[in-house]
């Protein structure tokens, strides 16, 4: 009988390794499954080797763990491709997206999706991602990627232009995860919800989101969430418990729009001209803007990550409950031919009628055998799509930018970013691309400096 192979790339991100595989390995069908571990970083795939060892022991799982420093040898013969890495990682390339744009006037929260930070992780991963897609072609070319990286929507998008024989879905937790939020706002239990959503990555919308009465109908929470926001009710506090993220920009935005977005407030802040101005220190104050977040988030999961890896080390057992990520469920269905559900980010291919075609989109998707497979949505509300374009008409700039080696298209993929436009003069959107390009030459393609 054949076991499932599930190759990791970026398997020194041990945290979010060990809630993909625990997940795995609560699916009967998968604690067979041998797992290839892959990370440039031996320190940290000698860390990962050994939580896993530890987490497949306490699960009762049967498979192999194999580590490898090489990814082509890592991919061979996988049926299963979960890539979750950070070129550049948070030391330099982060700080320098948020430093240099700080620079030049222009603040950001989290940078990982759209913007001057955005695009330079793009252009920092896209390589990466088509060198994964080309040794997948040649040593699993059946094999499903699953893949975790962003800026979510650009590097989905470059993948399918590039390599659209590559079976993949890129994933995101914002969508069951900003759900789950809602029903805690509303002190109700989430599996009585049920929701259509649909749009982009980090900006899709809740089209109907509806809970279950004590009879078996269904009835829209739309009012029970602006009346509780109005009573003070709602937002609650994090369940992560960060005390910087309130939450009030989403819920802002929902009593405009009418419809509430699925990616958090500190996301948001930055993907719309409305939050982050110079000089407006009462829009960061009335809207809780945890301005600087992602920095300040990395460095204390730095120091978390080390008091956890001395606990799993000294543990004689980790065991874990299910995580509300789609990897598992996914590997299950395909592998078992269980029907699943799942939100994956995939191409625009007559899915979503108002937004352009090719686009990478964030809807709802069966999983069974067959693969993953897209379900039509439709006509969006004209004022969502809308909104989506913005952020869709800079990454439709950036990438054209790296699939045809055009410098310029970087430029103006800046230039139509909806909070640096708000922001910036023209001449100093060039001049702030101008020192990210400069500050990045260990980590860009070399044509951007030809």
């Amino acid at each position: 009988m054949k076991h499932p192979k599930i190759t990791f790339i970026g398997a020194g991100s041990t945290i979010f390794v060990k809630n993909i595989l625990g997940d795995v390995f609560h699916k009967p069908a998968l604690k067979s499954a041998n797992v290839a571990l892959m990370d440039i970083d031996p320190v940290r795939l000698e860390e990962s080797q050994i939580v896993v060892g530890k987490l497949m022991e306490s699960a009762g799982a049967t498979g192999n763990i194999e580590c490898y420093t090489n990814q082509k040898e890592a991919l061979d013969g996988a049926d299963f491709v979960v890539v979750a890495f950070q070129i550049g990682g948070y030391e330099p390339c982060t700080v320098i997206d948020f430093d240099v744009c700080k620079k030049h006037g222009l603040e950001q929260t989290i940078a990982d999706t759209l913007g001057p930070g955005g695009i330079m992780r793009s252009l920092r991963t896209i390589p990466h991602l088509w060198q994964i897609c080309e040794d997948m072609t040649e040593v699993c070319p059946e094999a499903t990627m699953l893949n975790y990286v962003n800026p979510m929507a650009m590097n989905t998008w470059a993948m399918y232009e590039k390599y659209p024989h590559i079976k993949q879905v890129g994933l995101c937790h914002s969508v069951q995860g900003t759900a789950e939020e809602l029903a805690r706002d509303l002190d109700i239990d989430y599996s009585d919800l049920r929701y259509t959503c649909a749009g982009i990555n980090h900006m899709a919308y809740y089209l109907s989101i509806e809970k279950k009465d004590t009879e078996g109908n269904y009835h829209s929470i739309y009012p029970d969430l602006l009346a509780a926001y109005e009573l003070g009710q709602a937002p609650k506090p994090s369940i992560h418990g960060n005390p910087r993220c309130e939450n009030i920009v989403r819920y802002e935005m929902f009593k405009k729009l009418g419809y509430f977005v699925t990616e958090s407030s500190e996301h948001f802040a930055e993907y719309t001209p409305y939050f982050i101005k110079p000089n407006r220190p009462d829009l960061i104050e009335r809207y809780k803007v945890p301005l600087d977040e992602y920095p300040i988030r990395c460095v204390e999961q730095i120091a978390n990550w080390k008091k956890d890896l001395d606990a799993f080390k000294t543990a004689d057992r980790i065991d874990i409950k299910e995580s509300h990520e789609y990897a598992s469920t996914i590997m299950n269905a395909i592998w078992s031919n269980t029907p699943s559900v799942i939100y994956g980010n995939v191409k625009n291919d007559g899915i979503i009628d108002n937004l352009p075609q090719g686009c990478c989109v964030e809807v709802a998707c069966l999983v069974d055998a067959n693969g993953v497979q897209p379900t039509t949505v439709g006509k969006l509300p004209s004022h969502l799509a809308a909104l989506m374009q913005t952020n869709i008409n800079v990454q439709t700039l950036l990438t054209e930018a790296i699939l045809t080696e055009n410098r310029d298209r970087i430029y103006h993929a800046a230039m139509l970013d909806p909070h640096t436009a708000a922001v910036l003069g023209i001449d100093e959107i060039y001049a702030l691309v101008d020192e990210l390009i400069d500050a990045h030459q260990d980590w860009l393609p070399t044509w951007i400096y030809q």
